[in-house]
C-alpha cells in the first residue's frame, strides 16, 4: 500500500505541491485516494505473501515433516484457505461500500479545495487551463490566494480553434460561495482584445479586430469542469466509481432503456424523412398491369430531372449526416454503459482474484522451495503484472465494445484459474512446475 500511495502522490504532485495546502487537507487527500488502490494492493499482497510463506516452509523442510506425520498439502493449506475466502468476502463488501465512499469524498474534496483554496486552480507564473480559459498571474496574495496581480487570460472559442481573444488586467479577485459550484473571477482595470475572423478570407486582409478598456470584468468558471479533467483517466471517467451494486444495477437498467428509446427515436426520424407516409396512395391501379421498363427519369422534363436528382442528393447527404452524428452519440453512450457494467463486475472480481491468486502462490511457493523476498518477489511481480495487464487490455477493449464488458472484467481472473488448478495439482502430487524428464532423459543417455 505504501508503494502505491507514493505512486499516487507522484501522480498528483502537480495538484499538491506549492498549493498552500495544510497537512490535514493533504492527509484527507491521501486517505480518500487509498481505497481505490485496494483492487491492486490486496491481490498482489496475497500472491506475494503466499509464495513467501509456503516457499519458506518448503525451504526449511517443514512440508517434509508434515507429510511424514500424514499431513497433506491440502490440510496444511486448509486454515489459510478459510482465511482467504473470508478475506475475499471482506474485499467484496469493501469494494461495494468503502471504495465508492472514497471516490465520492475524493471528488468533493478536490471541488471544495478549488472553492476555498483558489491556489489549487491557479498557480503563479504559468498558464492554467480552467474550462474555456487559459489564465496566468504574476503573483497572488490574501489568506486564500484570492487576490491576483498581473492577470493574462486567453479565452478559447467554442466555434473555432486558435487564440483570438486576450484579456489583460492589473488586478483580479477570486470569489466563491461555500454552497456554489461556480468560481467567480472579477478583473479590475484591464484591456480586452479580440480578432474578428470572417469566412471570406478577402475581408481578413486588413486584420479586423475589436478592443476596449474596462474597469470591472467578471468571469464565471464552472467547478465541475475544473474537477472533471484527470480524476480518472485511469480512475475517474465518470460517477460509476462512486456507486454500489444496487445503484449500478439501477443505472445500467436506465441506460439500457435510454438506448432503446434513442434507437426508436432515430428510426422514427429516418422513417419520417422518407415522406413515405405522405405519398399519394389514392391512385387507381386497377386494370393497369403493364410494367414500365425504361429509365424512370425519362418520364420527367430536363428541369424536373435536375430538381429530382438534387432533392435525392440533399436528402441522402442529410440522412448520412444524421446517421454519422447519431453513431458518435451511440458510441459514447455505449462506452458509458460498458463502464458501469465493468464497475459492477469488478466488485465480484476482486473477491475471486484473492482466492485464485492464493491458489497460485501457495503451491508455487511449495514447488520453488524459496522463501524471503528474493525469488518469490520476482515471481510474484511477474505473475501479477501478467494478471494486471490482461485486466487493463481486456477492460479497455470491452469499454469500446470490442467484446462483452462482462468478459473484459473476468478475463484476467479466468486466465489465472487454470494456472491455479495446474499448480495445486502439481504441488499435491510432489511434482515440479514442469516435467522435462521425457525430453531430458533420452538426451542424457
Amino acid at each position: 500500500m505504501f508503494i502505491f500511495v507514493l505512486q499516487g502522490v507522484w501522480l498528483y504532485i502537480a495538484e499538491l505541491a506549492g498549493k498552500d495546502l495544510d497537512i490535514s487537507v493533504t492527509a484527507k487527500f491521501i486517505l480518500y485516494y487509498m481505497p481505490k488502490l485496494i483492487p491492486l494492493v490486496v491481490p498482489l499482497t496475497v500472491l506475494l505473501s503466499s509464495i513467501m510463506v509456503f516457499g519458506n516452509f518448503a525451504e526449511n523442510y517443514e512440508f517434509a515433516a508434515m507429510k511424514s506425520t500424514g499431513i497433506s498439502l491440502q490440510r496444511a493449506m486448509r486454515s489459510l484457505s478459510v482465511f482467504i475466502v473470508a478475506l475475499g468476502i471482506a474485499c467484496f463488501f469493501f469494494a461495494n461500500n468503502v471504495i465508492p465512499w472514497g471516490e465520492y469524498n475524493f471528488y468533493n474534496l478536490r471541488r471544495n479545495i478549488a472553492k476555498v483554496k483558489p491556489a489549487l486552480a491557479i498557480a503563479e507564473g504559468q498558464f492554467n487551463e480552467i474550462g474555456n480559459i487559459n489564465i496566468k498571474v504574476e503573483s497572488k496574495s490574501g489568506d486564500r490566494g484570492q487576490y491576483l496581480h498581473g492577470v493574462v487570460i486567453h479565452q478559447k472559442s467554442s466555434t473555432r480553434s486558435g487564440n483570438y481573444k486576450v484579456i489583460v488586467s492589473e488586478k483580479g479577485e477570486l470569489k466563491s460561495a461555500p454552497d456554489s459550484n461556480v468560481l467567480q473571477l472579477e478583473l479590475i482595470n484591464g484591456n480586452y482584445y479580440e480578432e474578428i475572423v470572417n469566412r471570406d478570407s478577402r475581408k481578413n486582409i486588413d486584420k479586423p479586430h475589436a478592443r476596449s478598456y474596462f474597469e470591472n470584468y467578471i468571469f464565471n468558471v464552472d467547478l465541475e469542469i475544473l474537477n472533471s479533467e484527470d480524476l480518472d483517466e485511469k480512475n475517474y471517467r465518470g460517477r460509476h466509481t462512486m456507486q454500489n451494486i444496487s445503484q449500478l444495477n439501477y443505472t445500467i437498467d436506465s441506460l439500457n432503456n435510454q438506448r432503446k428509446e434513442d434507437y426508436n427515436i432515430l428510426s422514427k426520424t429516418l422513417y419520417n424523412r422518407t415522406t413515405y407516409a405522405a405519398l399519394n396512395l389514392n391512385l387507381n391501379t386497377q386494370g393497369q398491369d403493364s410494367l414500365y421498363q425504361g429509365e424512370i427519369l425519362d418520364l420527367y422534363t430536363a428541369s424536373n430531372k435536375v430538381q429530382v436528382i438534387n432533392l435525392a442528393l440533399n436528402s441522402a447527404n442529410s440522412t448520412k449526416q444524421i446517421i454519422d452524428a447519431n453513431k458518435k452519440n451511440f458510441e459514447s453512450k455505449a462506452i458509458w454503459l460498458n463502464k458501469h457494467i465493468i464497475a459492477l463486475h469488478d466488485k465480484f472480481v476482486l473477491a475471486f482474484a484473492c482466492i485464485i491468486l492464493f491458489f497460485v502462490g501457495a503451491p508455487l511457493g511449495a514447488l520453488i522451495r524459496k522463501g524471503g523476498l528474493g525469488l518469490p518477489m520476482v515471481i510474484a511481480i511477474v505473475l501479477f503484472l501478467t494478471y494486471h495487464f490482461f485486466g487493463i487490455f481486456a477492460k479497455n477493449s470491452a469499454e469500446k465494445g470490442s467484446f462483452s464488458p462482462i468478459i473484459g472484467s473476468w478475463l484476467s481472473t479466468a486466465v489465472m484459474l487454470p494456472l491455479s488448478i495446474y499448480l495445486t495439482t502439481r504441488a499435491t502430487n510432489d511434482k515440479g512446475v514442469f516435467q522435462f524428464d521425457a525430453v531430458l532423459a533420452p538426451l542424457k543417455r
